[in-house]
């Protein structure tokens, strides 16, 4: 089976701060290096793609070398940091923008939602914008109207789709631009963030269009988003995007775990907080008391210290996250009066409750009486919880949990 894109050495370069080269002289060299057939003589002065490293260039390399084919009917999920590349490769796929070198092949039409309010003129109205960004996006007049009441029932904005979108929120505008793009009928669809914004009533709707379009109807979907459970729910394959290059890529569970993975650190099994200022309590220190590699029938113990600066009366509660970013669970303590001083405590997590996978802890030290945490610190600890199995079972328990529960049978 032939891909329905396939992508060939794609790069993208951009020059920060102005537009061109900077100077005629420059410009001209470009020019003229362009129209010998030859290459841009300012590509090879590039840097990579590391928003966070102040560099010596001009140039940076938005991506580098991409080299990707999806084929029809799939659903690729393609993650990463903020200013990875992600929208860059999704804005080439969409022919926003060009690639400064590589080819990318279609066999298919593409239907794009990149940013909020894209292709929308705000002094327009919601019912005149969809056919305005109805024709940006390849589909006939006599298509919207024929789609036109389906898109605006979708959409839930029907009350307001006689007034101008510039008083739209940006809820509103992303949930029409993604009706008239889930509506177009692309043999590709390519969404950017659309999860970013909008209610949980669209997040659902948008997902189960989705879902549709790929599953029911057989096409393929490029989703961006940074929401994990989303990705997962959607998506069979994905890639990891890392400074302009491709990562990772493999089925969808696997290349998140390694996002993750590399995101967050998981294996972090002590905490050290030496500040001098705080709030009236502070946590001092953390850690995971273990004897070994930590596994499904493992006791999970967790100590650590915290400091009070006068009286008061307080709870502490341990928040267990899994890698989806998902609360597993809220533990909270009895109430403790407590002096000005330091103070030792111990949490435990029983064995035989947690599925194999990666964890992170929340700890949050609470006022009592005002019932406001006073302190609160995310992922202070992070942990994997290994399979003990060998031979009993293969494959992958589902769900974040997984008690041993007693069964009995009965005749």
């Amino acid at each position: 089976m032939e891909p329905i894109i396939k992508i060939e050495n794609l790069s993208k370069q951009y020059r920060l701060g102005t537009i061109g080269t900077g100077t005629i002289k420059n410009d001209i060299k470009r020019w003229w290096h362009k129209a010998r057939g030859k290459d841009d003589p300012f590509l090879k002065i590039s840097e990579t793609n590391d928003r966070a490293v102040k560099g010596i260039s001009e140039y940076v390399w938005a991506l580098k070398d991409i080299n990707l084919d999806i084929m029809p009917g799939e659903v690729m999920g393609i993650i990463g940091k903020n200013g990875a590349g992600k929208s860059t490769l999704l804005k080439i796929l969409s022919k926003v923008t060009g690639p400064t070198t590589g080819k990318i092949h279609f066999n298919g039409r593409i239907g794009s939602l990149l940013e909020v309010g894209t292709g929308f003129h705000p002094e327009l109205t919601g019912k005149e914008n969809i056919f305005l960004n109805g024709a940006i996006l390849g589909m006939t007049k006599p298509e919207i109207r024929r789609k036109l009441d389906e898109i605006i029932d979708f959409s839930g904005c029907g009350r307001y789709i006689d007034t101008p979108v510039k008083r739209y929120s940006s809820g509103m505008l992303v949930r029409l631009g993604f009706a008239v793009a889930a509506h177009l009928e692309p043999e590709i669809l390519v969404v950017d963030e659309v999860l970013a914004v909008g209610d949980a009533e669209f997040h659902k709707k948008a997902i189960g269009k989705m879902q549709d379009v790929s599953k029911g109807e057989g096409r393929t979907v490029l989703f961006v988003s940074h929401n994990m459970t989303a990705v997962r729910q959607l998506c069979d394959n994905g890639v990891i995007i890392q400074n302009g290059s491709i990562h990772a890529r493999g089925k969808i569970s696997e290349v998140i775990d390694k996002y993750l993975e590399n995101e967050f650190n998981y294996f972090k099994h002590q905490y050290q907080n030496t500040s001098t200022i705080f709030n009236k309590a502070i946590l001092r220190h953390a850690k995971i008391i273990s004897d070994g590699a930590l596994k499904v029938n493992s006791k999970i113990v967790v100590e650590f210290v915290f400091e009070v600066e006068s009286d008061m009366e307080t709870n502490l509660s341990l928040v267990l996250n899994d890698n989806y970013e998902n609360v597993i669970f809220n533990s909270i303590s009895n109430v403790i009066k407590a002096h000005k001083g330091t103070y030792n405590c111990r949490f435990e997590i029983y064995e035989n409750l947690l599925n194999d996978g990666f964890y992170s802890i929340d700890i949050y030290i609470v006022d009592y009486q005002r019932k406001q945490p006073v302190f609160i610190e995310k992922k202070v600890l992070g942990f994997e919880v290994a399979d003990y199995r060998e031979t009993e079972w293969i494959g992958k328990w589902t769900g974040a949990v997984r008690p041993k529960l007693k069964f009995e049978i009965f005749e």
